[in-house]
């Protein structure tokens, strides 16, 4: 059965992220399964995951409803990162020893993907290089709180991927956090991570606002 859950959980997640289940949909546990091809208890299991992750709100006899952010929630949302990931990053800065093969791994993929033109791909490296900050960073407490936000933040990024500027600095700041790791210069890794999410905060506010998204 916790084979079926984690499918079941995986899809869900992908579905919501990308929009396949969008922002204040809702589905009763029938319904999904239906969808999944799947029983109901790891339907069940998995509908409950993704509210633990903030994705969606489950209630009883009436399903599961996608959660729509606004952007005053997006905005709180991206303070609370914000603090978290550039904690995170002056800890690993001052970390040794310390992996940094999966950020420049992620840094990487990132500029492939940019120079391809590829922002579907670029969207997921950047996923994987604020997964692996927080991983590499040695506090599982923060990581566990940060791991509550990212999805939601990701989904943000999904939805409006293609009505964003080309994430040319995007990529700049990450080059430019990973070197401040490597030099070993906490204060600045906190100052460049804290910009980046902040610029980033800022953009989504304005493509919220010039595309009048009421809800991501």
């Amino acid at each position: 059965m916790a084979g079926q859950t984690d499918q079941a959980l995986a899809t869900l997640r992908q579905g919501i992220l990308t929009g396949t289940f969008p922002p204040g949909a809702r589905y009763t546990e029938t319904e999904l399964a239906t969808l999944l091809g799947m029983s109901r208890t790891p339907v069940r299991e998995a509908m409950q995951a993704v509210a633990a992750a903030g994705l969606a709100s489950v209630t009883p006899r009436r399903g599961m409803t996608v959660s729509a952010l606004s952007a005053e929630d997006m905005a709180e949302i991206y303070e609370v990162l914000t603090a978290l990931e550039s904690a995170a990053a002056a800890r690993l800065a001052a970390l040794d020893p310390r992996d940094l093969a999966p950020l420049e791994a992620a840094l990487a993929a990132m500029e492939h993907a940019l120079s391809m033109g590829d922002r579907d791909a670029w969207a997921e490296a950047d996923a994987a290089f604020h997964r692996s900050l927080m991983e590499q960073a040695g506090n599982t407490r923060m990581a566990e709180a940060a791991a509550r936000y990212t999805d939601q933040v990701h989904r943000a990024r999904m939805l409006t991927l293609h009505l964003r500027p080309e994430p040319v600095h995007s990529v700049r700041d990450h080059a430019e956090l990973l070197t401040a790791i490597r030099s070993n210069d906490p204060e600045r890794a906190h100052a460049v991570h804290s910009a980046h999410r902040q610029r980033a905060s800022e953009m989504l506010q304005d493509v919220i606002r010039r595309h009048h998204l009421p809800r991501l």
